[in-house]
C-alpha cells in the first residue's frame, strides 16, 4: 500500500481542487463538456456518490468541494472530468499558504497537471440539486391586439421588442402614427400607404408604437450592431439587396434603408454576427453564396463567397418556375470557439471559415428528414461553459419533416393535399470534436415544425410554436403544437423533456417568441395568410402573450437571486474580472449553487433564432452580496455587443440586468 500524502501536501491538492471546481462545475449541474445518453446513467433519483443535504453537518463552510461527479462505465471515478488518465501528477511542493473559504485562487494548469486524481475529505458538502417544482407554467394575455403580425423579431437592449412583416401585401391592422401619416409606398406602385408594418413594443409595459419601414423586408434575416442598433438585411422585391437599420438610442427612430448594397439577392438567407461585430449574411432563394457585412455601417463594397454547398443542398437542384421548394433556406448557422461557422441546410452541415470560403469539415447526413425552410426544423448551439482548456460546442436539431412534405400539400405542386406529420426526432452533434458523428437524441414527446428553440437563463432550452402536420407556408399546416416542452440535455436519456402548460392560442406560419429579461418567454405572430385575415381556422394572430417557465413558480419566490443593478458592472472588456452585485434571500450562499448566464438577444423568424448563444460565465468568489466573475475571453466566445446577464441560484434566476461585452 502506498504511504499517506503529508498534510501540507494534501491541503495543496484539495486548494487546488476547490479553485478548478468552482471555476468549472460538473455536468449535473449544465457545466462542463456534456455526455450524450449513453454515457449517462438509466433512471432519475438522487446520483450515485452525492451527499445529500440532510446528512451534510451543521458546521461546514461555505464554500463547497464537490465529491467525483456521476459518471458510466468506462469512466475512471477518480479523474477530473476532461483530464488524461495517462498523465501521472507532478511532485508538489511541501508548503502552501493557507486557503481562505471565501476566495477562489486561480487555477494554474501548470501545477497541477491534467489527470491528478480529485482527493476529497469524507463529509464534505457538495452543490445541492436544483431546486424541483411541479408547477409547468403559466400563460397571460399581454396585449389584446396589437395590430402588426410579428414575421421578424428582435429583442433590444432598451427593452423594446422590434417586430415587423411585409410592405407589399396590403394593409395590416394598424394605422401608421401619428394619424394621417400615409407616405408613398415604393412596393405599392407609389399609392400611398397609411398602415404600420413594424412596431417597437414594449416588453414590460405591453405598450407599443408604430415605425415606418421603407422597402420590403418580406422574410429578411438580421442582427445587432455591437452598438445595440437592429440591422436588416434583404428581404424581396425592392428589398431584396437592401440593408436597413434602427437606432437604439432614438426613441422615435423610424428605419433607415439603403437599397443595393448587398452583393446577392438575400431572400430567406440567415445571418451569423463574428468575433468583430461583422455578420455573415447566408444563402437565400436561388443564392448560393455567403456575404460579409461589415458593423455600424450601411454603405459598404460587397463582396459574396460563392458556396457550392447551398446548392448542392437545395431540391430541385435547379428549380424552375414555380417550382419553389428548397428544403435549405433559413440555414442554421452558429459561430464556433475557434472563430469558423458551423452551417446546416436541408439535411447536411459543414464548418466553414468565414473569411475565405474554405470548407474545414463536412459532415455525413443527418437521417430522418429535411431540417430548414419549408419544413422548418428547429437548432440550437447547447450553452457555451467557459473554461481555461478547449470550450465544448454542441448543437442540437430537432423536427422538421419528410423531403417530399411540401410538394405533398403545397398547392402549386398537388391537387391531392396530404399534411404530412411534422418529425419527433432530434439530433447532436459534438462540433468540438474532430472524430464526432451525429448522435441520436430522445425523441421529442410530439411532432414539431416551425417551432422555436430558446435558451433559457438556467442552461435548458424551450421548444415552443409551432405545427405537427404540415410544412411552412401559406395554408400548409394544421394541427397546432399548443405544448411548450422544456428541453433539458444534461439529465439522463430519458428524463431530458417535460410538458408545460398549453397554450389556446395557434402559433404557426410567421410566429415569434424570445426570451426577455424578467425571465418570462414573450410570444407573438402566427399569420399563414398572404393577408391579414381575422376570421379563419388559424386567424392572423395580432395577440401578445408571456409565458413563464416553471422556474417563475410563485413559491419560489423567496429562493430567487436579485441583481443589484447600482453595484453591478454594466461594461465588460474581455477576459477581465467584473463585479455583480447580489442578494440571495434563500439562504447561506454555497457557491456551487451559483451560477452566471449571458444570453445574446437573437433575430426570429420562420423558427430560427439567430445568433442565440448562451455563455456560463467562470466564478471567482461568490459572497451574500457580491459575486465576482470573470468576462467571456473573445469575441469568438462572445460576439461583442449586448447580452442579458442572469444570476441562478439552484436552477432558479432571478431577472436579468443589460451588459455589454467588448
Amino acid at each position: 500500500m502506498a504511504p499517506p500524502l503529508s498534510t501540507s501536501l494534501h491541503s495543496l491538492v484539495l486548494s487546488l481542487f476547490v479553485a478548478f471546481s468552482v471555476t468549472n462545475a460538473g455536468p449535473h449541474h449544465g457545466i462542463g463538456p456534456r455526455r450524450h445518453g449513453h454515457h449517462l446513467p438509466k433512471g432519475g433519483g438522487e446520483s450515485p456518490g452525492e451527499i445529500s443535504p440532510a446528512d451534510v453537518p451543521p458546521d461546514i463552510p461555505a464554500v463547497v468541494i464537490p465529491v467525483t461527479p456521476v459518471v458510466g462505465p468506462g469512466r475512471n471515478p477518480n479523474i477530473i472530468p476532461g483530464a488524461d488518465p495517462h498523465v501521472h501528477p507532478k511532485i508538489l511542493p511541501p508548503v502552501v499558504p493557507p486557503v481562505d473559504p471565501n476566495v477562489v485562487p486561480p487555477v494554474d494548469p501548470n501545477v497541477v497537471p491534467p489527470g491528478t486524481p480529485a482527493i476529497v475529505p469524507p463529509g464534505v458538502p457538495v452543490a445541492e440539486h436544483d431546486i424541483e417544482t411541479n408547477f409547468k407554467g403559466s400563460w397571460a394575455i399581454d396585449n389584446q391586439n396589437v395590430g402588426v403580425a410579428a414575421m421578424q423579431f428582435q429583442l433590444m437592449p432598451n427593452n423594446k421588442a422590434v417586430w415587423f412583416d411585409t410592405t407589399s401585401l396590403g394593409p395590416s391592422a394598424r394605422e401608421l402614427g401619428p394619424p394621417g401619416n400615409c407616405p408613398k409606398s415604393p412596393e405599392m406602385n407609389f399609392k400611398p400607404d397609411c398602415y404600420a408594418h413594424a412596431i417597437a413594443y414594449d416588453v414590460e409595459t405591453g405598450q407599443s408604437r408604430t415605425i415606418y419601414l421603407d422597402g420590403e423586408p418580406w422574410c429578411s434575416s438580421g442582427h445587432l450592431w455591437p452598438t445595440g442598433d437592429l440591422v436588416a438585411t434583404g428581404g424581396t422585391r425592392g428589398g431584396v439587396k437592401s440593408v436597413r437599420m434602427l437606432s437604439l438610442t432614438d426613441p422615435n427612430a423610424n428605419f433607415v434603408e439603403k437599397k443595393n448594397v448587398l452583393a446577392d439577392n438575400r431572400w430567406y438567407s440567415s445571418n451569423q454576427v463574428l468575433e468583430d461585430g461583422s455578420a455573415v449574411v447566408v444563402g437565400g432563394r436561388n443564392s448560393f453564396s455567403y456575404e460579409i457585412v461589415p458593423p455600424n455601417k450601411l454603405e459598404f463594397p460587397s463582396k459574396k463567397f460563392n458556396l457550392r454547398f447551398l446548392q448542392e443542398t437545395t431540391v430541385p437542384k435547379k428549380p424552375g418556375p414555380g417550382m419553389y421548394i428548397e428544403n435549405n433556406l433559413y440555414p442554421f448557422l452558429f459561430l464556433l470557439p475557434d472563430g469558423n461557422v458551423f452551417l446546416f441546410a436541408n439535411d447536411r452541415g459543414i464548418i466553414f471559415h468565414p473569411h475565405t470560403g474554405t470548407i474545414v469539415r463536412e459532415f455525413p447526413k443527418l437521417p430522418g428528414g429535411a431540417r430548414n425552410y419549408p419544413p422548418s426544423g428547429m437548432a440550437a448551439l447547447l450553452p457555451l461553459t467557459i473554461t481555461p482548456e478547449n470550450i465544448h460546442a454542441e448543437v442540437v436539431i430537432c423536427g422538421g419533416n419528410a423531403q417530399e412534405a411540401y410538394q405533398s400539400v403545397d398547392s402549386k405542386h398537388t391537387k391531392e393535399r396530404v399534411f404530412m406529420p411534422a418529425l419527433r426526432d432530434c439530433h447532436r452533434l459534438v462540433l468540438t470534436d474532430h472524430a464526432s458523428t451525429w448522435e441520436k437524441e430522445q425523441d421529442m414527446p410530439s411532432g414539431r415544425c416551425m417551432g422555436d428553440l430558446l435558451h433559457l437563463p438556467t442552461g435548458d432550452l424551450l421548444m415552443i410554436n409551432g405545427a405537427q402536420k404540415g410544412v411552412a407556408g401559406w395554408e400548409n399546416a394544421i394541427d397546432p403544437n399548443f405544448t411548450p416542452i422544456l428541453y433539458m440535455p444534461n439529465k439522463a436519456m430519458g428524463h431530458r423533456f417535460k410538458e408545460m402548460a398549453p397554450t389556446n392560442i395557434a402559433r404557426m406560419y410567421h410566429s415569434v417568441s424570445a426570451l426577455i429579461p424578467d425571465g418570462k418567454i414573450l410570444v407573438a405572430g402566427s399569420n399563414p395568410h398572404s393577408k391579414y385575415l381575422l376570421k379563419a381556422e388559424y386567424p392572423t394572430e395580432l395577440r401578445v402573450e408571456k409565458f413563464s417557465p416553471h422556474y417563475l413558480d410563485p413559491a419560489l419566490a423567496g429562493q430567487r437571486p436579485v441583481i443589484s443593478p447600482e453595484i453591478t458592472e454594466k461594461v465588460l472588456k474581455y477576459g477581465k474580472e467584473f463585479k455583480i452585485g447580489v442578494k440571495f434571500s434563500g439562504g447561506q450562499v454555497n457557491p456551487q449553487n451559483v451560477k452566471v448566464t449571458m444570453v445574446y438577444p437573437p433575430f426570429t423568424t420562420h423558427g430560427f433564432s439567430m445568433n442565440q448563444r448562451l455563455l456560463i460565465l467562470p466564478l471567482k468568489t461568490v459572497a451574500n452580496d457580491l459575486i465576482t466573475a470573470v468576462a467571456p475571453p473573445s469575441g469568438k466566445i462572445a460576439p461583442p455587443g449586448y447580452y442579458m446577464l442572469f444570476v441562478n441560484f439552484r436552477g432558479i434566476p432571478g431577472k436579468g440586468v443589460w451588459v455589454h461585452v467588448d
